[in-house]
């Protein structure tokens, strides 16, 4: 008989019964040393997922903080201006940081709930409360207003936020690194993440505010709230609903035709009314008439962009209510050999606002190219204040422009128009010498120049900026929009702010202008008394310290960065006497 065939043996996974023990030692230390790897694996496995999960959550919460901590800032910016707003914005988002990284334990001692559950509830309730205090912007005054209310509204999201990254850090495991910087890892790890979201989101919001509700000011802070509601659900969001009825149905803020709707109701009881608004590029534009005196301004955060009367007929351009633009319009007027009639001339026009200066160009038959950032800007020109279609528009950054097209527009323009201003300062970059060596580099040989910057003369950043376009054109005249105040109303307020024209020529003879004709009026009244410059200033006027710091470079912006607090704070005060506070309030 052939032998038995013996069954074969079935591991441990396979056994059907019991499992067999061990019959010697080497079968012993064999089942040890597989139950050792098992149990290695699996709690390695149970610690990677610990982690990634720590980690997860902290990451998220840096995030929230971050982004919302920008959207705080921009939704700032419509009352305060964006450099009032953001003075004084880092102190108290880090103020923010150190108080809750410091005081987690305390925290979790003292209230009734975990930390975590109070991020949405005060998540909803800080466009709620940013409402009422922004409406409290004139007692605040613009120094300190800012941070008055990120300390009553950021701050305790930034702060409690903190908290709980901290306790969450808690869990992490940093055994493999070294004892001397085991213990500051994960407060530098964290605000390392911070900045880098900080930094980089902000740049995708302002090229991406207002493409819908949700992308803008309030509507990226409810998103942002929603978001804080589903990491952090509880039964304490029932306490949300007020914020969320607020947001919904009272909140002005909110870019929806109800907000619209309830905004034109208050604005009426001032004689106002909101024709348009939106948010842009470079912030929050609207647009305004004023019906007891008859006028509509453009708004851009809280600067105004140009204005016009609409209580006098419209003939062939708008009447202004501001003088510097049809100042601006002298350009045509500085005398130049060879001169191009204006059917032949060509002109650049840098910053839009409503259109006044290149809607006169236009006018004339001067064929007019018009550079300009903001999309929305552009749009109410044309829509509202009257812009011509008959020219050549180019929607985009005036220094990538230049640069890419210069070479191909070498010696090009008759005229350049260079009116550049929102938000209380100057855009730097374009006030450089090089930007203007390339502005310089596609003017013809008898063309001109017009050049507009609204400065302090008591401060130094308008004594740089004309060193550094007489050091670019070789002849040029400078005069300033108004009269010039009393010393005795400089001592008082501090501040001597207006818009400075500058004419400049290619060429080394003075800069004269032609006496005008009534053609050069276009039909205006406001062109008939302001079209001539007529206050024209001594280099004297500008600070002697100006002279000692140089000419403004691109690696050298830090000049004027420095004044910019203090300029935009004056800006503020006087745009506070052109508009009356509640208008700038209730946007």
């Amino acid at each position: 008989m052939p032998p038995k065939k013996q069954a074969q043996k079935k591991g441990p996974a396979q056994a059907g019964g019991p499992k067999k023990p061990p019959e010697t030692k080497e079968d012993f230390e064999e089942e040890l040393k597989l139950l050792a790897d098992q149990a290695k694996e699996e709690s390695w496995a149970s610690w990677a997922a610990q982690q990634v999960i720590i980690y997860g959550k902290a990451a998220a919460l840096i995030a929230l903080m971050a982004v919302f901590a920008n959207v705080s800032l921009l939704n700032l910016s419509p009352v305060y201006g964006q450099i009032a707003a953001a003075r004084l914005h880092p102190r108290v988002v880090w103020t923010a940081l150190f108080a809750g990284w410091g005081g987690n334990l305390a925290l979790r001692r003292v209230l009734p709930v975990k930390t975590l559950m109070l991020l949405p509830l005060v998540a909803a309730y800080i466009p709620m409360a940013q409402y009422f205090l922004l409406q409290a912007s004139e007692t605040f005054g613009a120094k300190l207003g800012p941070a008055i209310t990120e300390a009553l509204t950021l701050f305790p999201l930034v702060a409690l936020s903190t908290a709980c990254i901290a306790d969450i850090l808690d869990g992490a495991d940093l055994s493999g690194l070294p004892k001397s910087i085991a213990g500051s890892a994960p407060g530098l790890g964290a605000y390392a993440l911070y900045k880098f979201v900080e930094i980089d989101s902000m740049k995708q919001m302002v090229t991406q505010i207002g493409k819908s509700v949700p992308q803008t000011r309030v509507g990226l802070e409810l998103v942002l709230a929603s978001t804080y509601s589903i990491m952090a659900r509880s039964k304490l969001l029932i306490w949300a609903v007020p914020a969320v009825l607020h947001a919904a149905f009272y909140n002005t803020h909110l870019m929806t035709p109800m907000a619209t709707s309830s905004l034109n109701s208050t604005l009426h009881i001032s004689g106002w009314s909101l024709m348009d608004r939106w948010e842009s590029t470079t912030g929050y534009i609207s647009v305004l008439n004023n019906h007891k005196e008859g006028y509509r301004v453009m708004r851009c955060d809280h600067s105004l962009l140009g204005g016009e009367w609409t209580k006098f007929e419209r003939k062939i351009v708008a009447e202004p209510i501001y003088s510097v633009f049809t100042q601006l319009e002298a350009v045509r007027l500085v005398q130049v050999p060879d001169k191009a009639p204006d059917n032949k001339a060509k002109a650049l026009n840098i910053g839009l606002g409503i259109g006044t200066t290149p809607s006169a160009l236009i006018a004339h038959g001067i064929d007019t190219t018009i550079v300009e950032i903001d999309p929305v800007v552009y749009d109410f020109a044309k829509k509202y204040f009257g812009l011509p279609s008959n020219h050549t528009a180019v929607i985009q950054d005036a220094i990538s422009w230049s640069q890419s097209n210069k070479d191909d527009l070498h010696e090009y323009y008759d005229y350049i128009i260079h009116d550049v201003f929102t938000g209380g300062a100057e855009p730097i970059p374009l006030f450089t010498e090089e930007f203007l060596a390339g502005l310089k580099h596609m003017l013809k040989p008898n063309g001109v120049i017009a050049i507009n910057y609204a400065g302090d003369f008591t401060l130094p950043p308008l004594g740089i900026v004309m060193n550094t376009i007489k050091g670019v054109f070789p002849s040029c005249r400078i005069f300033r929009e108004g009269e010039p105040p009393s010393e005795e109303s400089i001592e008082e307020t501090g501040r001597d702010f207006d818009n400075v024209i500058v004419f400049c020529t290619k060429t080394g003879d003075k800069v004269t202008f032609r006496k005008p004709v009534e053609r050069d009026y276009l039909g205006s009244l406001a062109r008939q008394a302001y079209l001539m410059p007529k206050h024209e200033v001594d280099e004297s006027a500008f600070l002697a310290s100006a002279e000692d710091l140089g000419v403004l470079r691109v690696n050298e912006t830090e000049k004027l960065e420095k004044w910019h607090d203090q300029s935009a704070l004056g800006h503020w005060a006087v745009m506070r006497m052109v508009i009356p506070s509640h208008i700038w309030q209730i946007w």
